[in-house]
């Protein structure tokens, strides 16, 4: 059954970094297209950062020049580094598939205070 395990969130003041990690019970992921997705209470989730399986990456314009994704496909991990962060960064996050927002995860709640 696949299933994401999301971890690295945590409380960060502004301008400051987070480093979130996702371990993915899927056969199949190094040949998936992952990403990661975050939601607000109350608002729909958002596309944050995408990567393929050849390591192509595509990122939010919110998080463009501050968020890079990376993954080891032998480990079925996959990364969001997080710097300069900033109160609208807050959120909960999640790792899926890319189009996939009926998360298998649990996410990992990113705050950041000003």
């Amino acid at each position: 059954q696949i299933h994401f395990e999301e971890s690295g969130g945590g409380l960060v003041q502004v301008g400051g970094s987070l480093r979130l990690s996702c371990k993915v019970s899927d056969p199949a992921f190094s040949a998936r297209t992952m990403s990661w997705y975050r939601q607000a209470p109350g608002k729909e989730p958002d596309l944050v950062a995408t990567i393929r399986s050849n390591g192509a990456t595509d990122y939010a314009d919110s998080v463009q020049g501050r968020f890079t994704t990376s993954r080891d496909n032998p480990k079925n991990m996959l990364y969001l580094q997080m710097n300069n962060l900033e109160p609208e960064d807050t959120a909960r996050y999640y790792c899926s598939r890319y189009g996939l927002t009926t998360f298998l995860g649990q996410g990992t709640q990113v705050t950041v205070s000003s």
